[in-house]
């Protein structure tokens, strides 16, 4: 049987609904109901903006990555081998960046331009002549003149100097005595310590100042410097020697500065070492053979970047130099440009340093013996750092320091 059918008054068929209530109609006030379409409306146009705000960034970052791929591509593999060559090389001198240049070149590419930085060739020059002519000689005198005395307004048996090359700031600190330079150690590298940070070695050891010494593993800038690389010495003791030979850079217990490729702790012994690390190889910058001056240039490594380096004139000062890089003011220097450096402080003996983020000089209170204003120094700058740190990293953790102890 059918079910009944009920109709409406205008005609308009309604099915039946067995048990249905009645439906109460609920009533909204007005002004309720404005305010809730006001949080709707206001709801949908604050994620509109957020929405489109994040599309336009997105679309400026890929264009930004997108440019920058193209930019290197071009450089990479356009007509200028010379900017090539330079930004490979600048790029291999961070750990960090090692990985850069293999996104746009061909490994066998890299390899070779990296071959060539190292390929080295010697100016040699009388002792005489270079001493002669080297800023820091004191045996040259006007006649009838008074001989100059440099030391004369040194601070703290001490020169600091600020020079500026066309693609660096160095900064350089020549010190009288060559005794008190000796190497600071983070730990006694058998305990698993970390690395220490410049302030607190030099507040432990009260060392008026100091630069970044040896090399030291650093996956990816990762580093945390626990232990060194290579043989080093710290106060007339061996205190790390895990077989790796790299360039040895330090002084004998004749405070004479000693550069050499490979020494073997044999060797070290013989010649009376004291104090000393090893920084990779291929880090000779300067020495003698008592006639005539070496210097150890590198046509082909232009890569720039912070750097660190010590050397000794003949009258047994000892230059310690750092520079500042990967800035806009300061991209950094060359290996050539750091024997330049030392070449005009009259450097007869001298060697690279481990460099990039691991450059650091420091120099207690060396703004106030300087007079510089202090509103144009950073937070790690007024605590005694003289270069400008790289940006957003704290001053890392090394292994060890070459250190200058108070007279």
């Amino acid at each position: 049987m059918e079910p009944r059918k009920v109709f409406t008054s205008d005609k308009s068929y309604v099915p039946p609904v067995r048990g249905a209530q009645k439906k109460k109609k609920t009533i909204v006030p007005k002004d309720v109901m404005n305010a809730q379409k006001t949080v709707r409306k206001n709801t949908l146009t604050l994620g509109k903006v957020i929405r489109r705000t994040c599309l336009v960034l997105l679309t400026v970052l890929v264009l930004a990555v997108g440019a920058v791929l193209a930019l290197c591509h071009t450089i990479a593999n356009g007509p200028s081998p010379t900017v090539r060559n330079l930004l490979v090389l600048s790029a291999m001198q961070a750990s960090a960046t090692k990985w850069v240049p293999g996104l746009f070149l061909d490994d066998a590419v890299v390899e070779q331009i990296v071959a060539d930085s190292k390929v080295i060739h010697k100016d040699v020059i009388s002792l005489d002549e270079y001493t002669a002519a080297s800023r820091g000689d004191q045996s040259v005198e006007t006649p009838g003149e008074t001989p100059v005395d440099e030391w004369a307004d040194a601070q703290d048996g001490m020169l600091f100097d600020i020079i500026s090359g066309s693609t660096y700031k160095a900064y350089v600190l020549v010190v009288k005595d060559p005794s008190r330079v000796y190497v600071g150690t983070s730990s006694d590298y058998k305990s698993g310590k970390i690395g220490a940070r410049i302030f607190d070695i030099t507040a432990r050891d009260d060392a008026v100042a100091a630069i970044n010494g040896g090399e030291f593993y650093d996956v990816g800038g990762q580093g945390t410097g626990d232990n060194p690389i290579g043989l080093t010495y710290s106060r007339g003791s061996c205190v790390w020697d895990d077989g790796y030979r790299r360039t040895f850079i330090g002084f004998d217990k004749e405070n004479r500065l000693i550069v050499t490729e490979k020494m073997t702790r044999t060797e070290a012994e013989k010649l009376g070492i004291r104090d000393a690390v090893s920084f990779q190889t291929g880090n000779l910058l300067i020495d003698h053979d008592g006639d005539n001056i070496q210097l150890y240039y590198a046509d082909s490594n232009t890569g720039t970047a912070q750097r660190t380096a010590i050397g000794q004139r003949a009258d047994g000062a000892v230059i310690l130099l750092v520079t500042d890089g990967r800035t806009a003011s300061s991209l950094g220097a060359t290996h050539n440009d750091v024997i330049d450096i030392m070449v005009s402080y009259g450097a007869v003996t001298a060697g690279m340093l481990d460099g990039g983020s691991s450059s650091m000089m420091y120099y207690e209170d060396y703004y106030t013996n300087y007079g510089m204003d202090e509103s144009t120094l950073d937070q790690y700058q007024l605590r005694g750092l003289v270069n400008k740190y790289k940006a957003f990293t704290y001053p890392r953790r090394i292994p060890t320091y070459f250190m200058v102890g108070k007279e």
